[in-house]
C-alpha cells in the first residue's frame, strides 16, 4: 500500500467515524453538567476548633 493510498484510507474512515464521536461525547458533556460535586472523606460539615499553641511555642508555613 503506498502512502497516497493510506491516507485516503484514512481519510475515509476518519471521515465515517469522526460523527459517531461526536455524537457519542455529546451526552458525556451535558450529564457532567448536572453531577454534584465531590465531598472530601473528612468532611463532618463542622467548623474545626481553633486550638492555639501553648506557651512558648511557634508555627510557620
Amino acid at each position: 500500500m503506498s502512502e497516497v493510498e493510506f491516507d485516503r484510507l484514512l481519510s475515509a474512515v476518519s471521515a465515517v467515524i469522526a460523527p459517531r464521536i461526536e455524537e457519542a461525547a455529546q451526552p458525556d458533556i451535558d450529564h457532567a453538567r448536572f453531577i454534584r460535586p465531590l465531598q472530601a472523606a473528612n468532611d463532618n460539615e463542622v467548623a474545626w476548633p481553633l486550638l492555639p499553641f501553648p506557651e512558648g511555642w511557634n508555627g510557620a508555613c
